[in-house]
């Protein structure tokens, strides 16, 4: 197991679920929860920067974090990340911050401790680079997008 530092910051009154912790033996990813003091509105079609309230620090340079939308929200509400998916390099030690984009066409409302995302560490393979005139042909070659058919 590796061990990454966290700090708690920002917290609220209604913040008592930190450090993140996995819902289930199964799970993969840590729930990240919403730092907020009340309720706010996320408008359609709009983003907003969310607190998490705890900034952590990886330091092992072969890890890093992957910040990821919650599957129900996104099927359910349309809230899935601003940027997509979130990287966390082994060498950053500020507030982990969720930018949620709201690509529904209603309203939706975040509350105080609202699991709003979730992360997970994956292995990073730092690979060199061999500088080449010409690859060795492979099947697929240079064939792109759909070359392979649908059936």
């Amino acid at each position: 197991m590796k061990n990454i530092e966290i700090q708690l910051i920002n917290l609220n009154t209604e913040q008592q679920n930190l450090p993140p912790k996995y819902a289930t033996e199964g799970s993969s990813g840590l729930d990240l929860r919403a730092c907020l003091e009340k309720k706010i509105k996320l408008k359609s079609e709009k983003t907003i920067l969310i607190s998490t309230g705890i900034a952590i620090y990886i330091k092992n340079p072969n890890i890093a974090g992957l910040i990821l939308p919650r599957s129900g929200l996104g099927h359910n509400e349309g809230i899935v990340l601003g940027n997509l998916i979130g990287l966390i390099d082994s060498d950053y030690q500020g507030q982990l911050m969720i930018s949620l984009w709201n690509r529904s066409k209603k309203d939706f409302y975040i509350n105080p401790n609202d699991r709003v995302a979730q992360i997970i560490f994956i292995p990073i393979i730092k690979p060199s680079f061999s500088i080449v005139t010409s690859f060795t042909k492979s099947v697929r070659s240079d064939s792109g997008f759909g070359h392979s058919g649908i059936i």
